[in-house]
């Protein structure tokens, strides 16, 4: 059985042979579908010259379809014309067809997959419409783009009413289900059993180091965070906060020397650290150095996999009650959650985390009972039992675990 997913994280193959992808999260996701296939076939952009190292995929049983290198619509589309032929012959030699959207080139994959009567599911990891507001368009290109946005939620919708769909966390689950069409509630993740760490309690020294991992765009409600350095600063705290993660974009650009600036402005430039990417091989060990993570993101996300990641590695988290986050964390139970990404309500959710410690043990050991539940074992198990089931397909039954 033959499984291609299209999606568009770039990979690349590295001096020894390995297939890699920047980030690593979506690398971790196909290693846990890896078991039930005899083949999973990437169609994705590829890269010549990686801006890192990667995270390598480690399933040996994954191979590459080559899309061109794009790095957003307004790449994808001038290059339609080369791109079709291809996806039109990669999807005739499949078996299933997964596409992982909002992505450009999923639509076609999928009517591709229809034509050939081959099955299909989707899982939709993002809400275009929700990230609207926040995108730094104006004129023109904010017509453009509201119009593009639409046109990705009509095709989205599309293949969600047409086939087997997942959704990360509960407002994307309720956004796209239909009366005579459920969609199947998950959650993304990228940690295994191993990952979860031991450590019961942080802050127990100063400064507290406090994480962000984020790609940085206006839609992550990063700029807030210098402020939110000034203030807890001005409450008696001594913080610091290293900010992990790529600039996606002009737009990912402009905020991070927004960011900075505010920072120097701020007098805290010393205490806010904008870091660029870290592979997540790298990235889940450096999670258990830091006391408390941080994440006001705006609306439009599912589940960010970031939570999970904090999660396992002991940190108590704040974050926006928006999107599926409250699917994933209960407002003191597994974390702290803040109606609104403001520098006021992130630096009093922190100082609540630090000053009080029965709290941020609570959260800490709560936290870690939600992670054993949400691992990639656990959450493959159960999608592919489901695409089994509903598909018809005979899946491979994986190897119990050592």
């Amino acid at each position: 059985m033959k499984l291609g997913i299209v999606y568009h994280m770039p990979f690349w193959r590295a001096p020894d042979g390995s297939l890699r992808e920047l980030e690593g999260s979506f690398a971790r996701y196909v290693d846990s579908l890896a078991p039930y296939f005899d083949e999973i076939s990437l169609c994705v952009p590829t890269v010549k010259n990686p801006s890192g190292a990667g995270t390598a995929v480690r399933a040996s049983n994954v191979t590459l379809a080559p899309m061109p290198a794009f790095e957003g619509p307004a790449q994808f589309y001038p290059k339609l014309p080369i791109i079709l032929p291809k996806l039109l012959s990669w999807v005739r030699g499949v078996d299933v067809l997964h596409c992982r959207v909002p992505t450009p080139a999923a639509p076609f994959a999928f009517a591709f997959a229809r034509a050939f009567g081959k099955p299909a599911f989707v899982l939709i990891v993002g809400d275009l419409r929700a990230l609207l507001p926040m995108m730094p368009y104006r004129g023109m290109k904010k017509i453009i783009w509201r119009a593009y946005t639409e046109f990705e939620e009509r095709a989205l919708q599309w293949m969600a009413d047409r086939s087997l769909a997942f959704a990360n966390g509960s407002a994307l689950t309720d956004k796209h289900s239909r009366p005579n069409h459920q969609v199947v509630q998950t959650t993304t993740t990228t940690i295994s059993a191993t990952d979860i760490a031991s450590r019961t309690d942080t802050c127990g020294s100063r400064p507290v180091r406090m994480l962000t991992v984020s790609r940085i765009d206006p839609r992550k409600g990063l700029r807030v965070l210098p402020a939110a350095i000034t203030q807890l600063t001005e409450l008696g705290i001594s913080v610091t906060i290293d900010i992990v993660g790529p600039s996606i974009g002009r737009p990912g650009d402009d905020e991070k020397a927004a960011i900075a600036a505010d920072a120097a402005a701020r007098g805290v430039a010393s205490r806010v650290n904008l870091l660029g990417a870290v592979p997540l091989d790298q990235l889940l060990p450096l999670y258990r150095k830091y006391d408390v993570f941080v994440l006001p993101t705006l609306p439009g996300e599912g589940i960010p996999r970031v939570l999970l990641e904090s999660m396992t590695a002991g940190m108590p988290v704040v974050a926006t009650r928006v999107s599926g986050i409250p699917s994933l964390i209960t407002h003191e139970v597994n974390g702290l959650l803040v109606d609104e990404a403001t520098a006021d309500n992130v630096a009093q959710a922190v100082a609540r985390v630090v000053s009080d410690g029965p709290l941020r043990r609570r959260l800490i050991a709560n936290a870690y009972e939600t992670a054993r539940g949400r691992t990639l074992e656990a959450q493959a198990a159960k999608m592919m039992a489901v695409v089994s089931q509903d598909l018809g397909v005979k899946l491979r039954v994986p190897a119990p675990a050592i």
